[in-house]
């Protein structure tokens, strides 16, 4: 007999079936790894931008309230500039009635201190000749000031106001001080919105440097080379991945107060972000190994099923010559019965290892302004109401003169109106209802069980409200509304919506602030 010292095919194959299914598990399993990785990444920078927009707004509302006290002080002081008593009783309710300010001051044309609180700064009768003060003298309006170190030695902004007489001669300012590098209204305001899972805020002025950090001891630095930095005080808002002044991998969102000059920046390190990614994908492959190694068993076994008749196939060869050698080929030819059941063996093997492991979170399905539906969320819900033949009404919103809320009173005021519309729809919906923001100033609400005459009825008691009522600071809006019904409208769900548009289009045509039954 002749002796074969190449590889035997039991083993050929098990090496290669186990070098494909590893391949392939690894391969799948890195593939989602990264995916995951990518969307985390831009989860968590997206939400920093927009919180870092949402406390921008909250800045701003402060120093326009400080803005507002320092204003009112100026015009009840403006006539009582030789009161003493009534000058040291403004400044001691400039730091008592808000706690906005660590100090406040009133200060002569010529420089001279003629009230501060607290008395413990001892300044009463002094010149002040502060970067601040001087600023203020020198530019007589209302001002917030680059920090500078004070007269007592402290890292300050400083807020003033001018007082001017009746006939507008200038007398001096009225102005409070935000000691950076103590507990101030700064710290009131943004480090109750510390994150305890590792993110955090600063506040940078238009020199770079820090006016507000968790870490007091770095309040006053200049921050150089931050790219995030350099765009904020250019004015600009958004998120960006960066390696920060020590080095550390960051994502970060960021937007500028633009009256103050400041830069507001909400960042997390990129390490503790993939932290919770790095300890998920540990558990899914800790729950994927039994199923791992129960393939490869069955692909160990399958190998020596597979081998067996071959290697009779190989026996018989040397038999050919025999009375026995037709009845072994005519039962060899099976073989290519079993050699196709083979692939398909190895191939349901393969696709156990390759089963996926799909995205551990799906898209979201709302719209982030106003916490509406979007359309693929609308979509989803339709195709189960088809499935389950549910009739439904629709009924199409479209907010009347949208753009000029937005050319005469802004984007802000815009967003507030959607926000206001969405929350007078889920007022007047049902549970059941679904409520969908199809894009700009359109909304759509569909109606399961709902008969045409009720989701006009709807359509109209949303329309009565929205024309009587308004959100704060923006001014009343009406809305105009198109209703159909599937199947009762049309019967293909495509043609309802149309129907709906259609009707909507003719109540914009009819006068707005109407409904409209298609």
């Amino acid at each position: 007999m002749h002796t074969f010292n190449r590889i035997d095919l039991r083993r050929l194959i098990l090496l290669l079936t186990l070098t494909v299914a590893l391949f392939s598990f690894f391969n799948s399993f890195h593939a989602s790894y990264q995916t995951q990785r990518d969307l985390l990444i831009h989860h968590t920078l997206e939400s920093n931008r927009v919180y870092a927009a949402k406390l921008r707004l909250s800045t701003e509302q402060l120093l326009d309230t400080m803005r507002q006290q320092l204003t009112y002080s100026a015009s009840q002081l403006a006539e009582r500039m030789d009161q003493p008593e009534r000058l040291a009783g403004e400044t001691e309710r400039l730091i008592r009635q808000t706690r906005h300010f660590n100090s406040a001051f009133v200060v002569r044309h010529d420089g001279k201190v003629l009230a501060a609180s607290p008395e413990s700064l001892g300044m009463l009768g002094q010149m002040l000749d502060s970067a601040g003060a001087r600023e203020a003298l020198e530019k007589r309006r209302p001002l917030i000031s680059a920090p500078y170190v004070s007269a007592k030695n402290n890292l300050v902004v400083f807020v003033s106001q001018p007082i001017l007489a009746a006939d507008g001669t200038y007398q001096g300012y009225v102005g409070g001080s935000i000691y950076l590098q103590q507990e101030n209204i700064l710290h009131t305001l943004l480090g109750e919105h510390f994150y305890q899972d590792g993110s955090y805020l600063y506040v940078v002025d238009r020199n770079r440097h820090l006016i507000y950090h968790q870490n007091l001891q770095r309040v006053g630095e200049t921050v150089a080379g931050n790219p995030v930095i350099e765009r904020v005080i250019r004015g600009e808002a958004g998120s960006q991945a960066l390696s920060n002044s020590q080095g550390i991998e960051m994502l970060a969102g960021f937007a500028p107060v633009t009256d103050a000059g400041w830069g507001i920046v909400a960042q997390r390190a990129t390490e503790l972000t993939l932290q919770e990614l790095d300890g998920l994908m540990l558990n899914i492959l800790r729950l994927s190994l039994p199923m791992l190694l129960l393939s490869l068993g069955g692909i160990w076994w399958l190998s020596q099923l597979i081998s067996r008749p071959l290697w009779q196939l190989a026996k018989s060869a040397q038999q050919w010559d025999t009375d026995e050698s037709p009845e072994q080929v005519r039962h060899i030819k099976a073989w290519y019965f079993e050699a196709d059941q083979l692939k398909r063996a190895v191939l349901s093997g393969l696709a156990l290892l390759h089963q996926r492991l799909g995205k551990l979170s799906q898209e979201s399905l709302t719209d982030p302004l106003t916490g509406l539906s979007n359309r693929r969320g609308m979509q989803a819900q339709l195709g189960q109401w088809q499935r389950q033949s549910q009739p439904f009404a629709v009924i199409a919103l479209d907010i009347d003169h949208f753009k000029q809320v937005n050319d005469n009173h802004g984007h802000e005021f815009g967003d507030r109106v959607l926000q206001h519309l969405a929350q007078q729809m889920s007022d007047c919906s049902r549970a059941s209802d679904l409520l969908c923001r199809s894009g700009g100033e359109e909304f759509l609400m569909l109606l399961p069980g709902t008969s045409p005459e009720a989701a006009r009825q709807v359509a109209e008691r949303l329309r009565a409200r929205m024309g009587s009522t308004c959100c704060t600071d923006c001014p009343s809006v009406t809305v105009s509304a198109g209703v159909a019904h599937w199947p009762n409208s049309a019967a293909s769900v495509e043609e309802v919506f149309k129907r709906a548009d259609a009707a909507l289009y003719r109540a914009k045509h009819a006068g707005r602030n109407r409904v409209a039954v298609g």
